[in-house]
């Protein structure tokens, strides 16, 4: 599994994006599912509406209900994603990479597709380092 951030979601679904062709590469690359959380899919909803409206958020909830795209559910995380907000205020953090890092502690997946450099800082269960794809 590789848990995959805003950036390459919105990088993917929008070919004006600077990263497209990158991210499309990288997902041909990469074995086994795809994993995200609501934080980032929201914010991701928000950012494709932004960028082309009703088309990029229909090839959205076409990824996520074509099952290509697992939501994973972190209601009894949040106490955890406050946390991590508190500790991480300096750089800051968001709740969608919050949302991440706890996806992260509680999957063992180790491993995110991300355009976002905070995530060199921040640490699963405060010591591991991701392995950024």
């Amino acid at each position: 599994m590789t848990l995959i951030d805003t950036g390459p979601l919105v990088a993917l679904l929008d070919r004006g994006e600077l990263d497209h062709g990158r991210v499309v590469e990288t997902l041909r690359t990469l074995s086994g599912r795809l994993a995200t959380t609501w934080p980032v899919l929201t914010e991701a909803m928000y950012l494709v509406h932004r960028a082309g409206g009703w088309p990029g958020q229909q090839h959205l909830w076409e990824l996520v209900l074509s099952e290509r795209l697992d939501i994973l559910d972190l209601s009894d995380v949040f106490p955890r994603m406050r946390v991590l907000m508190e500790k991480y205020q300096d750089t800051p953090m968001g709740l969608a990479d919050a949302s991440l890092v706890a996806a992260a502690e509680r999957t063992g997946c180790h491993r995110v597709l991300t355009l976002d450099s905070d995530f060199r800082v921040y640490r699963i269960h405060d010591h591991v380092a991701f392995d950024l794809v």
